[in-house]
């Protein structure tokens, strides 16, 4: 419990003014997230390392992304896989984890992680549900 508060505590610091970086894991680490990378907004980039393919092919891409993004309001992003970038799923989740059944709400972004995969929405309505079986952006 008091990890859970840790982590909602550390996460909860990445004010929309500023460039603080953060990360968290699914607890399978088959996905990872950083949050604040833009400065004056708040901000999620979430990679899904093994997936069924269902996200729609990005622009011009050779292949469906296994990235995407999404700031505080807009629409969800998916990124071209980048050349030489391994997309094989890492060992296990990092030292940051969003369990199951916790939620990371900060700066018009709300992801929620569940044994049946990961959800984040903006306060636009915009969002995407990622799990193994099935990749969604709304």
């Amino acid at each position: 419990m008091l990890r859970s508060i840790a982590l909602l505590a550390g996460l909860a610091i990445a004010a929309p003014a500023s460039a603080d970086v953060d990360y968290f894991d699914t607890p399978s680490g088959n996905i990872n997230c950083s949050v604040g990378i833009e400065r004056n907004s708040s901000d999620v980039i979430c990679t899904i390392f093994e997936r069924t393919p269902t996200l729609p092919r990005p622009g011009d891409c050779r292949s469906s992304g296994h990235t995407v993004s999404m700031a505080n309001r807009g629409p969800v992003t998916i990124e071209c896989d980048r050349p030489g970038t391994s997309y094989a799923r890492p060992s296990g989740p990092g030292p940051q984890v969003l369990q199951y059944g916790e939620r990371w709400d900060i700066g018009g972004i709300l992801c929620v992680s569940s044994r049946k995969g990961l959800e984040c929405r903006n306060e636009s309505g915009h969002g995407f549900f990622l799990s193994r079986a099935r990749q969604v952006v709304y």
